[in-house]
Formats: C-alpha cells, sequence, structure tokens
C-alpha cells in the first residue's frame, strides 16, 4: 500500500514498552511495516506560539499535498504517449517516494534545526509558494501552446465541408490570376462519383471541359476541382445544390495556405522545445515540493506531541506502513487498545461516537489518543 500513517506517543518507559507492544503485535498479525521516524529537537518557543504553528501547519499541509498532485497530474499530461514511464519522473532525491518516507531523515542545511519553529515554517512556506507560482506560469504557457496546436489539428480531422484545406490543395490544383476562369471545390456524396462525372459539364453553360479531379476524400464523400467562368458561378451553385454536390466556399490564397502551413510548424517544433525543459522542471521541483510535504509532516507531529505530552519535549515518533487496505480497521483497533491509557476519553469516543470530548474542535473519528498524521502517496488516483 501507498498509505503511511505517522503516530508519535510520549517517550517515558511505560510508552515505549506500549511501542514495544505495537510492533510485535503488527509483526506477529502482519499488520504494518513499522519504522522509527526521527525527528531532531526544535526551538520550542511559548506554547501559545505553538498552537498558532500547529493551525499554520495544517493548512500548509493541505497546501502542499494538494501542489504536488498537481505536479504529478502535470506529468502525465505533457508525457501523453509516454504516461507508462510517470512514475519514474516523480522521486525524492532520486529515490522512489515510499523509500524517501520510510528513510527520511531531516534536512539540517536547508531547514536549520536551530533556527526557531516560526522561521523552518516559514522557510517551507515560501519555497512551496515559489514552486506553486513557477508551476502556473509554465504550465499556462505550455497549454496555451497545446491548445492551439489541438485547435489546428482538430481542423484537419474535421469533415470535407469545413476541414482546413492547407495540407490538401496544391497551386497546381486551381486557375489562378485569371480574369474569367476561376476553379471552385465541390463535394460530392460517394454514391454519386459517377453522376458526378456524366453531369458536372452540364450543370451549367461555361463549364471547362475535363477540369474536374478528385482532391481528397473521407468516409462520407470526395473534394472534386472543377472550372468555369466567373460569370456562371452563381448559376452552376444552385443546379450543384440541386444535384444533392456541394459547392465549398474557398478561393486558393497561397499566402493565406503559407501561413497556416508554417504556423503548424512552428507550433510543433515550440512544443517540442518546451517539452524536455519543462519535465525536467517539474521533476526537480517535484521532489523539492515532495520533500518539503514530508518535513511539513515531521513538524506537525513534533508540535502535536509538544502540545499533547507537555513539556520538557520527550516523544518517540513511528512511520506504520499497512499491508492491505482490509487490515486498517485491526491495525486501528491495536493502536487505540495500546496507546488507550494516554487519553481514556478519547479512547472510550472511539467506541462510542456520541461522547464528547471537552474542548477539541476535531470530529471524533480524527482524534485518537495518540498523535495521528495521515500520509497517502496514491498522487494520481
Amino acid at each position: 500500500m501507498s498509505e503511511f500513517w505517522l503516530i508519535s506517543a510520549p517517550g517515558d518507559k511505560e510508552n515505549l514498552k506500549a511501542m514495544e507492544k505495537m510492533n510485535t503485535v503488527t509483526s506477529k498479525s502482519n499488520l504494518s511495516n513499522n519504522t522509527k521516524f526521527a525527528i531532531p529537537d526544535f526551538k520550542v518557543g511559548t506554547l501559545d506560539s505553538l498552537v498558532g504553528l500547529s493551525d499554520e501547519l495544517g493548512k500548509l499541509d493541505t497546501f502542499a499535498e494538494s501542489l504536488i498532485k498537481r505536479m504529478a497530474q502535470s506529468v502525465v499530461e505533457i508525457m501523453e504517449d509516454a504516461k507508462g514511464k510517470v512514475q519514474e519522473n516523480l522521486l525524492a532525491n532520486g529515490v522512489d517516494l515510499t523509500s524517501f518516507v520510510t528513510h527520511f531523515e531531516w534536512d539540517m542545511a536547508k531547514y536549520p534545526a536551530k533556527q526557531p519553529l516560526v522561521s523552518v515554517v516559514d522557510t517551507l512556506a515560501k519555497q512551496l509558494a515559489q514552486i506553486e507560482t513557477d508551476l502556473k506560469s509554465r504550465m499556462a504557457t505550455y497549454n496555451t501552446l497545446k491548445t492551439n496546436l489541438e485547435n489546428l489539428e482538430k481542423k484537419s480531422r474535421e469533415t470535407l465541408l469545413t476541414r482546413t484545406l492547407s495540407d490538401i490543395v496544391n497551386k497546381e490544383d486551381f486557375v489562378l490570376g485569371s480574369e474569367y476562369l476561376i476553379t471552385l471545390l465541390v463535394i460530392v456524396p460517394k454514391s454519386s462519383y459517377i453522376q458526378w462525372q456524366k453531369t458536372y459539364e452540364s450543370l451549367s453553360d461555361m463549364v471547362v471541359p475535363r477540369s474536374t479531379k478528385l482532391i481528397t476524400e473521407d468516409k462520407e464523400g470526395g473534394l472534386f476541382t472543377v472550372t468555369l467562368f466567373r460569370k456562371v458561378i452563381d448559376d452552376f451553385k444552385t443546379k450543384a445544390r440541386e444535384n444533392k454536390f456541394t459547392v465549398r466556399e474557398f478561393y486558393y490564397d497561397e499566402k493565406e495556405i503559407k501561413r497556416e502551413r508554417e504556423e503548424m510548424t512552428r507550433l510543433l517544433s515550440d512544443k517540442k522545445q518546451q517539452y524536455g525543459p519543462l519535465l525536467r522542471w517539474l521533476k526537480v521541483n517535484f521532489s523539492e515540493a515532495f520533500i518539503a510535504w514530508i518535513h511539513i509532516k515531521a513538524l506537525r507531529v513534533f508540535v502535536e506531541s509538544v502540545l499533547r505530552y507537555g513539556l520538557p519535549v520527550n516523544f518517540q515518533a513511528v512511520l506504520l506502513q499497512p499491508h492491505k487496505k482490509s487490515s486498517t480497521k485491526r491495525l486501528r483497533e491495536v493502536l487505540n487498545c495500546v496507546f488507550r491509557h494516554l487519553d481514556e476519553v478519547a479512547a472510550a469516543s472511539l467506541l462510542d461516537a456520541s461522547v464528547e470530548i471537552p474542548g477539541l474542535q476535531l470530529s471524533n473519528q480524527d482524534y485518537f489518543p495518540y498523535v495521528y498524521f495521515h500520509i497517502d502517496l496514491s498522487l494520481l488516483d
């Protein structure tokens, strides 16, 4: 499973024994893999400041998780035909996310533990905010390019009546620069090809004999040229319509044709040029954002443990990875039983949802006798 439970309990003898009991039961029952989660000692400050930080870290946690999910989705979007290789671009410090979480070490160089907690949180918040700003800008540029390209490609997949013809017609298909003659394009149903060949010269006066040619076709019909005198255009269109032939309003403009072709080439080139740098940026900054997120989880455990268990700081954090979804209920029962003594009211309320915990703002299902935070690595679900 890509789910982790990050918990903590006081570090005194009684609770260390409770931790050992938890490890023994979960191991024997094959409920979870448990590893110690090392968190450095921070400058605590006042309890009032910790209460404020607890709220701020909760919001930052939510923001960080949302950001890395958006970044993961962005990798999926730009990789398009190579979606099977998405996971190899979603790493943290060059290793898969599960390995990073289970072998987590606090980055003292980037987030010095000697700094006040407020400063550490501020550094994390600014880092994530900058990554989000850059993500929005880079993806907006890429998506605009992608949309423009898709719109052009869509035009080439439409019906013969509406699709772009810049990739189909050639200068040689038309009589150009004539004061008297003009070449029209006519859409003929497939079932009427023979009728067209037999009748087009007589649909009106002044149609050039043997001037029709099939340019392209789709499953419905074909696009034919026909050359005639300009002064009979309206008469020809009327007679063509009566015979279920559709004259398409199109006049060959070499500059416009060239512009459309160059636009497609430019957009394809620009997309290709942006792809590599954007994927590299996403790979590097996804790693940075994910690492920051796990540091925020560590900070939340620290702050909540101090607020819950008091000073001096003395708690043990453990990372549990449930083996399967079906075992999470049993695992929760084991934890609630082992740590029931930490908060009898909370433990009782888990069995009786009607019991309210005085002064507690969280709903009962979010509160346990021990400090608990959830880490879900299913970022693409």
